[in-house]
């Protein structure tokens, strides 16, 4: 049942909306300058929290907070120093201090917000006004976390849709986030973790489910876990992973002076330190792996960078195929996992049979959701959602009875701008996945949700997943045939699809044939 917004959240809303029109007002100013959306984002960043570690110092002394280092050489430092000064000194005094302060508290949340973070505002005068006129007559301590978290929010899906930046990647639509955090229903005694997080969508959605549904009841044992380590990440560009962070702390995530809780390192080159309960990952698409792994099977590919994980099944230089196997190392007995992954992980030879048939008969995978195209702000992305469960050994049989599959592909039109994808439009798929009932033989089949046995996949050709059953109306009917611009906005996604899948051929030409060369070389 769906209940109207209360007073409260309206106005919360409507704050929190004012706060990004007002940020994002200078962001085409910079722009101008070649500041990109999400190096404008990236400046906000940082500057909010210098704002804010202020606000925490200037606090009376019971509540005071001390986040800047301490010492003769940091007096007067910081945000007071920024508001002083103009013209070039500013712009000096601003690059210095991101220096210092990122040498500044190893492994903590400030440390990976400052560390190796640049000025990028190049313009005295803007920064100056971004600085004063911005920032500074905000209070962002002041801010309820809803208002400054959802207004960041905000800031970042807008980011993401400078496709030329390449922020897209990193940024997994909300309505998707959502249906599938009220399909997998985190719990505060979950640990929770996403090896790939952008931005931090997963990890916030689970931790904003997980206070909305238990609120008042959870224990102060419970609040701890859950802010300060029960939820982490990875993400491989530092850039991205301060902005993650950034995101974790305005929701009330993590502390500036603790461990943080996103790492920036690449989570495929070692086996887990720490497993989870659940994790929720969009990896990045893109086949090839920038690192040579060795799998259990002893073979590596020839790359410039090598490493072993003895807990993989097979070698690939697929990204994605390495990301699904990683997840499944990752999971401790009986954890769930949702990971989105491109087609290509449910159809491809070699090392993707290898892998799915390891996984249906070892893990419990049972549902896929197949998505439509035009949800994603990365162009040509053909993707799926694959929920599976880890359970224990069990060689005699297969962990995989059933795997649901569901259609939301077929027939289905949606654009970024016209026609943007919904959490309503996913409820259907939340209904049947039936997130209330841990008992999946209650499950109904529907025209878009049909079951197939573990005997029925196994014994498809390469053990192949990508399952299609509906026929799509327009394909026989011209009347049906949606709009012009949603037509338009499909046939570029597809051609998009095929110039990464032409790409991914010929990088795997080169690189077989610069095995070649060097085997040549070795004799």
């Amino acid at each position: 049942m769906t209940t109207a917004p209360t007073a409260n959240a309206t106005g919360n809303t409507t704050e929190a909306r004012r706060l990004v029109d007002k940020l994002w007002s200078y962001c085409h100013v910079l722009r101008d300058d070649g500041v990109s959306t999400i190096d404008y984002v990236e400046q906000l960043t940082l500057l909010v929290f210098l704002k804010m570690a202020h606000e925490a110092q200037s606090r009376p002394p019971v509540f005071r907070e001390q986040i800047m280092p301490e010492g003769p050489e940091w007096e007067g430092r910081g945000w007071p120093e920024l508001l002083k000064k103009s013209g070039a000194p500013l712009e000096v005094a601003y690059t210095n201090l991101l220096e210092d302060l990122g040498n500044q508290r190893q492994n903590t949340t400030f440390h990976l917000i400052f560390n190796g973070a640049r000025n990028r505002v190049h313009d005295p005068a803007k920064l100056k006004r971004l600085i004063s006129d911005l920032i500074d007559k905000e209070s962002w301590s002041g801010q309820k976390t809803d208002i400054k978290g959802d207004a960041y929010e905000e800031l970042l899906a807008r980011g993401a849709e400078d496709i030329k930046s390449g922020a897209s990647q990193y940024f997994t639509p909300r309505p998707l986030i959502q249906a599938i955090i009220d399909c997998v229903k985190p719990t505060p005694e979950d640990t929770i973790t996403d090896p790939a997080c952008g931005t931090g969508g997963f990890l916030l959605a689970a931790a904003e489910h997980i206070f909305k549904e238990y609120g008042s009841n959870l224990t102060p044992e419970q609040r701890q876990h859950l802010s300060s380590g029960g939820i982490w990440g990875n993400e491989l560009v530092r850039n991205t992973a301060r902005l993650a962070a950034m995101n974790l702390f305005l929701h009330g995530i993590g502390h500036p002076t603790r461990n943080a809780l996103v790492r920036a390192k690449d989570a495929l080159a070692a086996p887990p330190d720490q497993r989870a309960t659940l994790v929720l990952a969009n990896p990045p698409f893109g086949k090839k792996s920038s690192i040579t792994v060795y799998g259990d099977d002893g073979k590596a590919a020839r790359e410039a960078i090598a490493y072993e994980r003895r807990d993989f099944w097979v070698t690939t230089t697929n990204k994605q195929l390495n990301f699904v196997q990683h997840i499944a190392s990752l999971l401790e007995i009986h954890g769930r996992a949702a990971v989105v992954v491109p087609d290509n992980v449910l159809f491809e030879g070699g090392a993707g049979e290898t892998i799915r048939r390891r996984l249906l008969k070892e893990y419990d995978v049972h549902t896929l959701l197949r998505l439509p195209t035009g949800i994603f702000y990365a162009g040509g992305v053909k993707a799926n959602v694959l929920f599976f469960e880890r359970k224990p050994a069990r060689p005699e049989k297969p962990w995989t009875e059933k795997l649901w599959v569901y259609d939301f592909r077929t027939a289905q039109h949606f654009t970024l701008k016209q026609n943007p994808l919904t959490r309503a439009a996913l409820e259907d798929f939340v209904q049947c996945y039936r997130p209330d009932d841990e008992d999946r033989s209650k499950r109904v089949e529907t025209e878009r949700f049909k079951s197939f046995t573990y005997e029925e996949l196994a014994a498809r050709d390469k053990a192949n997943l990508d399952i299609l059953w509906l026929r799509d109306p327009s394909l026989d009917d011209a009347e049906s045939l949606p709009a012009p611009e949603v037509l338009a906005a499909e046939i570029v996604e597809d051609l998009q699809a095929a110039l990464s899948e032409f790409a991914a051929i010929a990088e795997t030409l080169q690189q077989a044939r610069g095995g070649n060369e060097a085997d040549i070389a070795d004799e």
